[in-house]
């Protein structure tokens, strides 16, 4: 049985490869994340959730901040922590989509239960 995370309506949880400093530099600033993949493919977080993205792959780990409604994320890589359920089912596979920030993979349309990117290190 997995862990549910709420904050508002619904929420949930997500290290990278030599981009994650731009790209967190560039999301910090304001910029739509979308944006700031440079290459990346991104996915849609589940439509009415806003997303804790947490310092490490579970919900133990600190808030680094809070995604809006419809926001779409790159995942740079992938690997397991705590499982969590969400609009998606119920998984151990974390995202990572900036330099220390991961979100549960329970809340990020990847249209697959499973990685679909490289595991992190």
């Amino acid at each position: 049985m997995g862990v549910s995370e709420h904050t508002g309506d619904a929420t949930a949880e997500a290290t990278a490869g030599p981009t994650a400093a731009v790209v967190a530099a560039v999301v910090d600033a304001g910029a739509d994340i979308a944006a700031a993949a440079a290459g990346y493919p991104t996915y849609p977080i589940a439509p009415g959730y806003q997303l804790n993205v947490r310092s490490g792959p579970g919900t133990q780990y600190r808030i680094v901040r809070t995604l809006p409604y419809g926001q779409k994320v790159p995942i740079y890589c992938q690997k397991p922590g705590e499982r969590v359920t969400g609009p998606y089912g119920t998984s151990n596979v974390w995202d990572n989509i900036a330099n220390g920030q991961f979100v549960s993979d329970a809340y990020v349309r990847t249209g697959s239960d499973g990685y679909i990117a490289p595991r992190c290190d």
